[in-house]
């Protein structure tokens, strides 16, 4: 068992875990923070991005103790203390950005991390950024809407589906 320090949504945690525990699990089940999704345990869905440090990485392929001393972000985080939805979460309501669900947290934390990195995005870049996050349900249409409204884009220039 190793000893993991981190900071998880602002508040310090410390964990014992075995060296081959997963910072999903780590997340979901010690922490219980369960808006962080296994969708396929390869890296192939997205629906367990988080920010590690501020970067967006699927924590479904990273040792819990690779995050050492790291700052953590989850879905969790996101909205202000009081419940209000950040820009982002508000515009995937406002927009049908999302239908059941399952996807919605990683996508949120991706749109985040593409906004940082890019405030601006075009209908392509964001559907470029995208491309590790699948949603069965909606079509990625108003997923991209929503993600161009919180960039403050005016979302009539995204090309109807």
């Amino acid at each position: 068992m190793t000893t993991v320090t981190m900071i998880v949504n602002g508040q310090s945690v410390s964990k014992d875990v075995e060296d081959r525990t997963l910072l999903v699990d780590l997340l979901r089940n010690d922490l219980r923070l369960t808006g962080t999704h296994v969708g396929c345990d390869t890296s192939q869905c997205g629906a367990c991005v988080v920010h590690v440090n501020g970067d967006a990485v699927k924590s479904c392929t990273m040792f819990a103790v690779e995050a050492e001393g790291a700052n953590v972000a989850t879905i969790e985080g996101q909205a202000a203390a009081d419940g209000t939805l950040n820009r982002i979460q508000q515009a995937f309501q406002d927009h049908h950005g999302l239908q059941c669900g399952f996807c919605t947290p990683g996508m949120v934390m991706s749109a985040s991390a593409l906004l940082k990195e890019n405030p601006k995005p075009t209908e392509v870049e964001i559907r470029d950024y995208l491309e590790g996050n699948i949603c069965r349900c909606t079509g990625y249409h108003n997923i991209v809407k929503a993600i161009f409204a919180a960039s403050g884009q005016d979302v009539s220039a995204i090309a109807a589906e």
